[in-house]
């Protein structure tokens, strides 16, 4: 398993596709933020109005903003590495060496997963922390202990929004196509904006992450919050079950 995990950890860090996609996450997060504050202190009306509660210059519109830009970054980041990672196995024909190595495919479809927690875990903690820092560069001081569970939830959303784009390395195994894979990290996050808009709320696994951190935690109850880490242990164990029964030959 070690080496499982060494190998695909290497594969990811060296990948323009995780490079990419990390930069893109904490990056894109850090200037999205940065442009709506701008725009907020220049005193754009258009946008004030669009921005709604993250158009209010301290803490608690700044996370209000970061929570719902993470929301859709995330989950879009997280599920095209994911997509890379399951989907070029087969893209590029890697598939067929695994079945030469002396490890089960269960265990390599196992430290494929295993290394994409720790990265999203630590990307998620990079976004954190670049909006910690945007908030002490625009002035807004020390931040009050209301702002650091705020950016405690900042945090979790971005692991649970990990979580809920499992469903797309099953995807990629199922079809055994990279492009399907992508398909279906989008097709994850337009579900989530109809079950949110539709008032699904917190039952609803792949909205209730973005519910939770932007109301502060009041409309999700803690049952509706382990709805997504369950629904990430299913589907990461239909991946390794896929990946078990997999065949050369359809």
């Amino acid at each position: 398993m070690r080496a499982v995990v060494r190998v695909e950890a290497l594969k990811l860090v060296c990948s323009p596709v995780g490079v990419i996609s990390t930069l893109a996450i904490v990056v894109g997060v850090f200037a999205l933020l940065a442009g709506i504050t701008t725009g907020v202190a220049a005193g754009n009306a258009e946008l004030i109005a669009q921005a709604g509660p993250a158009a209010t210059l301290d803490w608690g519109g700044l996370l209000a903003g970061a929570a719902q830009i993470a929301a859709v970054a995330s989950l879009l980041g997280f599920g095209i590495v994911l997509a890379w990672m399951f989907g070029r196995e087969f893209a590029d024909g890697t598939i067929t060496a695994l079945f030469a190595l002396p490890i089960p495919r269960r265990t390599i479809a196992l430290g494929k997963l295993v290394v994409y927690a720790v990265w999203a875990a630590l990307a998620g903690a990079a976004v954190t922390l670049g909006v910690l820092v945007l908030g002490l560069l625009a002035g807004y001081g020390t931040p009050t202990a209301e702002a650091w569970a705020s950016l405690g939830r900042l945090w979790v959303l971005t692991v649970l929004s990990a979580g809920i784009a499992v469903p797309v390395a099953w995807i990629a195994t199922l079809t055994r196509s990279l492009l399907a894979a992508v398909s279906g990290t989008i097709a994850l996050v337009v579900i989530a904006q109809i079950g949110a808009l539709a008032g699904a709320g917190g039952w609803m696994p792949l909205a209730a992450p973005a519910l939770w951190a932007m109301s502060d935690g009041t409309a999700v109850n803690t049952l509706q919050l382990a709805l997504p880490v369950a629904f990430a242990l299913v589907f990461a164990g239909l991946v390794c079950l896929s990946w078990s029964r997999l065949q050369l030959v359809r």
